[in-house]
């Protein structure tokens, strides 16, 4: 059979994805991006750690980093994305952006991280009052609200489930039912954490019940990631990809570090289950 005229493939731009070693949700990040663009996933050594603080240190080493941005060289992606929040939030604002600058030395591309995107996300969307849903335990829940109120974003209620393991299997239901607590009154948006939480069909529901944008970690990632690329993710009815289905007015840029702002309280670390403030 003759196929010559077929022209061949179409020529592809690449993007780099380096995940921690649990990371189950790849077909999920394919489904934010346009046919022209491939993901190229690697991921970090397996360690013996459940999902914590701890192990978010351990998958962003500037080590680990180098080396799993170094199996995606000969590939050549145009950009290299970090999907883990935990992972890029730990270190705070200066531990993301010494993330992207390790990862951008080791693959000489531009980088960006799931946490770096997330401001980037709240920016673009004049966010300045945002819900938190994660599927962490309290003290992890406690490092993202930091990190989130150092860029200068208050907090306004927060949701979490207590996990350490098995995260991707947490059915849709439980994300809505979660959502529906962290939203409170003065909410500008929501953030969904966690690139192994599974969210992208949950997403325009959520937005259209509770009438404000909803972003979610593996969104953010891809947005960004193919943003470097100049060219836009894909995905119906969600607001930080569809600028037609966003609503309300854009306020300022956000300021750079400023004094951190006042937090919710969360329980003590001793109580894993889930709950809300």
């Amino acid at each position: 059979m003759d196929v010559s005229f077929l022209g061949g493939p179409r020529p592809q731009r690449g993007v780099g994805v380096v995940a921690p070693f649990d990371f189950a949700l790849d077909r999920e990040l394919w489904r934010w991006v346009p046919d022209e663009v491939s993901l190229h996933l690697t991921r970090t050594p397996y360690v013996p750690v459940e999902v914590s603080l701890d192990l978010a240190r351990l998958v962003s080493e500037h080590e680990t980093l180098h080396e799993a941005v170094r199996t995606l060289t000969a590939i050549a992606p145009e950009v290299v994305a970090y999907a883990c929040t935990s992972g890029s939030f730990v270190g705070g604002i200066a531990g993301e952006r010494a993330m992207c600058e390790a990862m951008t030395t080791a693959g000489a591309v531009p980088s960006v991280t799931t946490s770096g995107a997330l401001l980037q996300a709240l920016q673009e969307l004049g966010v300045r009052r945002v819900a938190l849903v994660t599927p962490y335990t309290v003290s992890v829940t406690r490092a993202l609200e930091e990190y989130v109120a150092e860029a200068g974003v208050t907090v306004t209620g927060c949701a979490y489930m207590g996990l350490t393991r098995h995260i991707w299997k947490v059915p849709y239901r439980d994300v809505a039912e979660m959502a529906r607590k962290a939203v409170h009154d003065g909410a500008d948006a929501l953030f969904i954490s966690c690139t192994n939480l599974p969210t992208y069909d949950v997403i325009p529901q959520l937005e259209a019940e509770l009438r404000m944008p909803v972003i979610s970690a593996n969104q953010v990632t891809m947005w960004a990631a193919l943003r470097r690329l100049g060219t836009r993710a894909v995905g119906p009815y969600q607001a930080l990809i569809d600028p037609a289905a966003r609503t309300g007015p854009v306020v300022p840029e956000l300021p750079g570090l400023p004094d951190m702002p006042g937090l919710p309280e969360l329980p003590d670390e001793g109580q894993q289950q889930e709950g809300w403030t």
